[in-house]
């Protein structure tokens, strides 16, 4: 018979890091799998039910433009940028500043997770762009607004959806 030893087996990864690790894939999983990528006109109507037309000055073709030049109008859109921060959801919400990553040190100027901002119904998504179009920039906050959708004629983005 072989003599067993009673000291502890080494672990590659501690059992912590394992649970962080598939917590993490499983948000993951359950996120894309809630994914929605909105039509131009669905999106349009949803957010005129949210109050979006002429809120701050904007208008709906405003945020439909933004929405299609950052995220295809994909809720479920994450970017990663080479500093660590992510931009999250159909406005590609940055974590950095707006919303909660795995980073306590973020200001969190919205209060919600970023993961929040992946939610296909858009609720959580629209009371942070709101917050974000209150600060001076308004929309110009979104490089993509400025590059796109700034000083154009946006009537295309709406045309046609019956709103």
């Amino acid at each position: 018979m072989e003599a067993r030893s009673w000291a502890p087996r080494r672990q590659l990864c501690p059992q912590g890091s394992m649970l962080l690790a598939f917590a993490s894939l499983l948000g993951c999983l359950l996120t894309s799998s809630q994914a929605k990528v909105y039509s131009r006109c669905e999106l349009a109507r949803v957010l005129q039910d949210f109050g979006m037309e002429g809120y701050r000055g904007s208008t709906l073709a405003d945020w439909v433009c933004l929405a299609y030049f950052t995220s295809g109008f994909n809720t479920a859109a994450v970017d990663h940028e080479a500093d660590g921060s992510t931009n999250n959801g159909i406005f590609q919400i940055n974590s950095r500043k707006w919303c909660k990553n795995l980073n306590p040190e973020v200001p969190n100027l919205c209060q919600e997770y970023c993961s929040d901002l992946l939610n296909p119904n858009l609720k959580d998504t629209v009371i942070c762009a709101m917050k974000i179009v209150q600060q001076p920039q308004g929309l110009a906050s979104w490089e993509a607004w400025r590059r796109h959708c700034q000083g154009k004629d946006l009537s295309d983005w709406v045309d046609g959806c019956d709103l």
